[in-house]
């Protein structure tokens, strides 16, 4: 219990699939799903840190599941799919979070660069809330929380396809919310500003390679934020939890800007 008196263990008894679980933003919404009782299935793209997240996890009293998937492969997501209902037939959460950045000219992206976004960033989104509507429908109830972006609200240089895609995951969002809203199933995006995560630092790796400072990228990335500063992959994390909590059941098809 907090200081309120309320229960804070927000999950306990529900079940989660979280994709891209194993740092930023995805780390963060899996051990604050942890910590609010939530049972856990995680997926990355290698099993490399998947053993290690899951030890770190299963410190908070829930259960933690570990499958290694390519998100970019059909066959990848429905062995995937098929894996986290085995373990866990109740599973009534999806969190897409998994997501690449291309950061070129628009006139440099290829082809193969645009489908490699759009396989990951979009695709697999499509495909896995698919296959989890039609488990949620027969269960009664669900929640899909798909991490998005402020990229998916306006236009960046160097950042087209990756826009792109953020925009594709809104529309997305907003169609399943309204075709399963009569099933007890919620569907919102969450779009943080710049968080600080590995993409925004293989950012600043490139820009410093161009001739500006490392101060300079920090200084310029910062001021793009009212506060002053970046966000943190917790307070994305705190969004999530209130998405997948009863607190939401009344809210779908929202874009939820951080």
């Amino acid at each position: 219990m907090d200081s309120f008196g309320l229960q804070t263990r927000r999950l306990k008894g529900h079940k989660a699939l979280i994709t891209g679980a194993t740092r930023g933003i995805g780390f963060a919404i899996a051990e604050e799903y942890a910590r609010h009782g939530a049972d856990l299935v995680l997926t990355a793209s290698s099993m490399n840190a998947l053993p290690d997240v899951s030890n770190i996890l299963r410190r908070y009293g829930v259960g933690v599941s570990i499958f290694a998937a390519n998100l970019e492969s059909d066959e990848d997501i429905a062995r995937l799919f098929s894996y986290a209902v085995s373990v866990e037939p109740e599973l009534d959460i999806l969190v897409n979070n998994a997501g690449i950045h291309v950061g070129k000219p628009f006139t440099e992206h290829s082809m193969e660069d645009f489908d490699r976004v759009m396989r990951i960033n979009v695709s697999s989104v499509f495909r896995l809330s698919q296959l989890a509507v039609c488990h949620m429908i027969q269960l009664g109830r669900g929640k899909i929380v798909n991490i998005s972006s402020v990229a998916g609200l306006k236009g960046s240089i160097n950042s087209s396809a990756y826009n792109t895609s953020k925009h594709a995951m809104i529309g997305l969002t907003k169609c399943i919310a309204l075709e399963t809203a009569k099933n007890n199933i919620t569907v919102n995006a969450v779009c943080p500003g710049i968080v600080e995560t590995d993409i925004i630092r293989n950012i600043e790796k490139k820009v410093v390679g161009t001739g500006m400072s490392a101060e300079e990228f920090w200084t310029s990335v910062e001021a793009q934020n009212p506060m002053g500063r970046m966000l943190q992959p917790s307070e994305i994390a705190n969004i999530a939890v209130f998405l997948a909590s009863s607190e939401s059941d009344g809210m779908t098809g929202q874009t939820i800007i951080i």
